[in-house]
């Protein structure tokens, strides 16, 4: 089998040093050799020998190249992206991608034209690096009814959240972002990872493939991590929770829930336990129950191992559908508003008799109960406040917060962080 490379940055120099090294052990997996035809790539990378490969500047040869079987796109972006992997599919083509806003925003038109063209495209790398995430609820759990998603699937807010919670640390967001910009694990321009935008991209496919419903970024809720604080991630510990940037796809008898934003996890929940750049996948279903994926969310050799793991099947002659299953069913995708879950709040009060008792009063006329409740010293006449809500409507509870912050006693507005309720 012949593929092409287009894009030879981090995860395409990754997959060229990758096959080269395991070479005998691949080609022994799948029966066949395993022959790379041509890259296409701006400038050669240093890590990899390429004295010995067909090498071109314009992407679009080794899309019309009949010399190619399957294209393999790491060039990032859509626009372009999508034209070649279109151009590449009209000619014959499979694809394999690590491209998540790609399949996110675009799948569906790209999928359609495959099917059409009696090819297949394959994106284990787009969600989660290195964690075969997308053939484990395509596969594994082929015979169970998925009931919920959930998973940290960003290394750098992962990163920065974790460092934040270090015992002691007491350091900023803007403190810690600076630092993953150093060690390279935040972009120059972070907003694409801290916003929630990538987690979200990530959460599509996987909903997707989950409850079998059409890609539906533009319905996702999506929240970044800029705004907590660390006395958001002090008074979280003390109530024993952390605080974990997750994304969320739940389905429920109103309809699909699908969410990216901070939440609070307990401390012995096994995702808890996930820090530094890792990622982690939880899956809910009928018959298995809870599983968890862990692994490498990003990097050269974690997500080459992702997309040489999807030209090994198409080596193997498997034909899978795209997203796992025969047909999209649409859904309701319920609006965040009409999400159920319990709620950390915390907000600013002037010190003096009778303030928690119209807080209290505030919150019980919105149906919110309190679960627990931390006050603490005045400094210079103001106190903080932070509550645990049980579940809740969140257009109750948004009320509830509209109604806290108009009165005069309360001198902060209300950090609202949701409550993980898997």
């Amino acid at each position: 089998m012949r593929i092409g490379i287009c894009g030879l940055g981090t995860v395409g120099s990754g997959l060229f040093n990758l096959l080269e090294s395991n070479r005998a052990e691949i080609e022994r997996k799948v029966g066949r050799d395993i022959i790379l035809s041509q890259v296409g790539c701006r400038r050669d990378h240093p890590d990899c020998d390429l004295s010995s490969t067909n090498v071109t500047r314009d992407i679009f040869e080794v899309a019309n190249n009949p010399d190619v079987d399957v294209l393999v796109e790491l060039i990032g972006g859509t626009d372009v992206a999508k034209d070649l992997v279109m151009q590449a599919i009209s000619n014959g083509k499979h694809i394999v991608t690590a491209n998540k806003a790609l399949i996110a925003l675009h799948g569906d038109e790209v999928f359609s034209a495959a099917e059409q063209a009696g090819v297949s495209v394959h994106y284990e790398a787009a969600v989660a690096g290195g964690i075969p995430i997308v053939k484990s609820i395509r596969e594994g759990l082929a015979g169970n009814t998925i009931e919920w998603v959930a998973g940290i699937i960003n290394g750098t807010t992962n990163f920065i959240l974790t460092e934040m919670s270090r015992e002691g640390s007491n350091r900023s967001f803007d403190d810690v972002l600076s630092e993953a910009q150093a060690l390279g694990y935040a972009e120059a321009d972070p907003t694409f990872d801290v916003e929630g935008i990538d987690a979200a991209h990530k959460l599509t496919i996987l909903a997707a493939i989950a409850f079998g419903v059409p890609l539906n970024f533009s319905a996702m809720y999506t929240e970044g991590i800029s705004a907590i604080s660390a006395d958001d991630i002090k008074f979280a510990d003390e109530l024993g929770y952390c605080i974990k940037h997750l994304g969320i796809a739940r389905q429920s008898g109103d309809g699909l829930e699908l969410r990216v934003h901070p939440t609070l996890v307990e401390k012995d929940q096994m995702l808890a336990q996930v820090n530094g750049v890792m990622n982690a996948v939880m899956v809910g279903s009928d018959a298995a129950g809870s599983t968890m994926y862990y692994g490498a969310g990003a990097g050269a050799g974690p997500t080459a191992s992702s997309v040489m793991a999807d030209i090994i099947d198409i080596a193997r002659g498997g034909k899978l559908p795209d997203l796992g299953f025969v047909s999209l069913a649409p859904t309701g995708i319920l609006a965040i508003e009409k999400i159920r879950c319990s709620y950390y709040l915390r907000l600013g009060v002037v010190d003096q008799a009778g303030v928690m008792a119209n807080v209290s009063t505030i919150l019980s006329r919105h149906r919110v109960s309190i679960e627990a409740l931390i006050q603490k010293d005045a400094r210079r006449g103001d106190a903080q406040i932070v509550i645990l809500t049980d579940e809740v409507l969140e257009s109750e509870m948004l009320d509830a917060i509209s109604e806290i912050e108009s009165n005069e006693a309360v001198t902060s507005k209300v950090s609202m962080i949701r409550v993980s309720n898997l």
